[in-house]
């Protein structure tokens, strides 16, 4: 079904066809694991369903069918459960993540606004007490750029813009092309090979 619950006064969804709630290919599976993120942050804060219902300001019948997997969510109602909860919105929709990630471009949990053509994907959550660079690079091709490991427990994300590039851990790197996402430890040897001209992407550098 599709939540037609009140609008969140909150802060406004992050960045990001039409349609509202979720649409990706993981459909149930990915309702089930926001469902539990939900039912999980509620317990952990120590909130009464009613309670993050009005203060999410959601009927309680809608949360109860959230929590229960059986509801849709859109963008604005995630992101009104999120400030209520004082989580942010990944944390609602982004699984636990592997060592190493792939997102292929159109891939990932995809929620839509009721109010705009608009998606979300959420490709990684920042973990707590976590800092983040972010790189924009240019590459072409030839030689591929070994890096050595980072701090112990950094982790690398990089998302293509244009081209093609090898990237990832130096003993099983991965084509990504325009769109595509990967995340990986950066405190182990890893690298970044331009397959095509003039290759853009962005890397963002995560340290605890």
């Amino acid at each position: 079904m599709t939540d037609q619950t009140a609008q969140p006064t909150g802060p406004s969804g992050p960045p990001g066809a039409t349609g509202t709630g979720i649409a990706t290919g993981t459909g149930t599976e990915l309702i089930g694991q926001i469902a539990a993120s939900i039912r999980r942050e509620r317990e952990r804060s120590g909130l009464s369903m009613a309670e993050l219902a009005r203060r999410a300001g959601i009927a309680k019948s809608t949360l109860s069918q959230l929590e229960s997997g059986a509801g849709n969510p859109s963008v604005e109602t995630l992101w009104a459960l999120g400030v209520a909860l004082n989580v942010p919105f990944s944390r609602l929709v982004d699984p636990p993540r592997p060592a190493v990630k792939v997102i292929r471009a159109g891939e990932g949990p995809v929620t839509h606004s009721e109010q705009a053509t608009y998606a979300a994907t959420v490709l990684s959550s920042c973990p707590p007490n976590a800092r983040r660079d972010i790189y924009r690079i240019e590459a072409q091709p030839g030689e591929t750029r070994a890096s050595d490991p980072h701090m112990p427990g950094s982790v690398e994300h990089v998302m293509i813009g244009a081209g093609r590039a090898l990237v990832g851990p130096s003993e099983m790197p991965v084509e990504l092309g325009p769109g595509d996402y990967i995340s990986y430890p950066g405190d182990a040897p890893h690298v970044f090979r331009a397959l095509t001209r003039d290759t853009l992407a962005v890397i963002v550098m995560e340290h605890i």
